[in-house]
């Protein structure tokens, strides 16, 4: 392995969505199942002045512009269907009086990145993502912005996370590189799908993990992650099936493929 720091980061920049409690909540859930992590826990939301301070930085190399386009404007003008947003505002500049967003101007580039599971992943910035928005118009930052700064800040060299973002990973790739930051390496697991192949999360209904069986579920996680671990570590203890899993991981045998559906 390579014997790096494993980080915890609260990603609650978008205030609106946060539910009180959830996050000791969740700390409490990966403490009862054997996580441990290396650093102090980052929470998102108090990170508001950071994130100002690196939109300055992109607005003074005039690569942002404040929008004022609301949702049935850009509804008229057909980016409902595209999803790509038609550069309306491209011309503004901030500072500006009246109430906005504010989105990165992308150049009509390809960005892309080996993915450590899918392989090399390419995306045409103007085509198929368009200006995207990094502070919202209620003044809250987009995961977007905050992210690929708390990454750089916290030195993060490898992100390991859901296939559900791997098309965010260019637009990230890019701030990166306005930036000057290094960029990390990619690894994009394949999602849990209900029956219906809807990913598996609270907001969708999902049930809680059952923090009384924490090996069960971190042994059908290692199974739905094709690490095929024995049938006796289902009897294991929170300890030796966390060794098992370091002592055997490998990246060559997780399924490639957006989702996987679990029964």
């Amino acid at each position: 392995m390579n014997k790096g720091e494993w980080l915890l980061r609260i990603e609650d920049v978008d205030t609106t969505r946060r539910v009180a409690g959830a996050d000791d909540a969740m700390l409490r859930t990966l403490d009862k199942f054997g996580f441990e992590w290396d650093a102090e826990v980052i929470w998102q939301s108090k990170r508001s002045l950071v994130y100002e301070q690196t939109l300055e930085q992109l607005n003074a190399a005039d690569l942002v512009f404040p929008c004022t386009c609301s949702r049935k404007l850009l509804a008229q003008t057909a980016v409902e269907q595209s999803g790509i947003y038609p550069g309306t505002c491209r011309a503004q500049q901030l500072p500006f009086p009246h109430e906005h967003a504010i989105r990165v101007r992308v150049p009509d580039i390809s960005v892309g990145f080996d993915d450590a599971i899918f392989g090399e992943y390419q995306q045409s910035l103007a085509s198929e993502c368009g200006d995207f928005v990094i502070k919202r118009r209620d003044g809250l930052f987009a995961y977007q912005l905050a992210v690929v700064v708390d990454d750089a800040e916290q030195g993060v060299t490898e992100i390991v996370r859901g296939a559900d973002l791997l098309d965010s990973t260019p637009r990230q790739i890019f701030l990166q590189q306005c930036l000057d930051y290094a960029q990390p390496d990619y690894l994009h697991l394949p999602l849990v799908l209900d029956q219906e192949g809807h990913k598996l999360s609270k907001s969708a209904g999902a049930a809680e993990l059952n923090q009384e069986r924490p090996i069960k579920s971190i042994y059908a996680a290692l199974k739905h992650l094709g690490q095929h671990p024995p049938a006796e570590l289902a009897r294991a203890g929170i300890v030796d099936i966390w060794q098992w899993a370091v002592e055997n991981w490998n990246i060559h045998k997780i399924p490639a493929g957006v989702s996987v559906t679990q029964a």
